[in-house]
């Protein structure tokens, strides 16, 4: 098991987020901006999470709050780019940064934490439902900027 710190991210893990984000989807497009970092930072309702030991960083995760008019003023959860480095897999990293966006989510009185995750990734399925998540109760859809259609 890794010690780690669970910490907002600050403008130089940008080279680190991007390469977990690399080695999640391969996308060598993908371009984390420290300057993007710092203005979520300033976010009251953006939250980007990074796992620290020593002076690497092995994961990160995403977690946004969305206002919502169901219940009252209670906003819901959702997270996204849930990563951590495959060379520090099973180290309970990824447990400690859900186990962080919980405590975000009953800070903010959240009434659900919703997440994506890409239907090819069964071990992620598998943790993510081991962290008590439940895939049996809602269908996610997405359409990418590529697919948008134009007026």
């Amino acid at each position: 098991m890794i010690s780690c710190v669970i910490r907002r991210a600050n403008p130089e893990d940008a080279g680190a987020i991007q390469h977990l984000y690399q080695e999640l989807v391969g996308d060598p497009l993908i371009q984390v901006l420290p300057e993007q970092i710092v203005t979520m930072g300033r976010s009251a309702s953006t939250f980007l999470l990074v796992a620290e030991s020593g002076d690497s960083v092995f994961g990160t995760v995403l977690f946004n709050l969305r206002n919502d008019v169901m219940f009252r003023s209670q906003p819901f959860g959702v997270l996204e780019n849930v990563v951590v480095s495959s060379a520090a897999r099973q180290q309970g990293i990824g447990t400690r940064l859900l186990a962080q966006v919980e405590v975000l989510a009953k800070e903010h009185d959240c009434t659900k934490i919703m997440l994506l995750s890409s239907v090819r990734r069964h071990g992620a399925h598998a943790f993510f439902r081991h962290c008590g998540f439940a895939s049996d109760t809602k269908t996610a859809f997405v359409k990418y900027r590529s697919q948008f259609t134009t007026a």
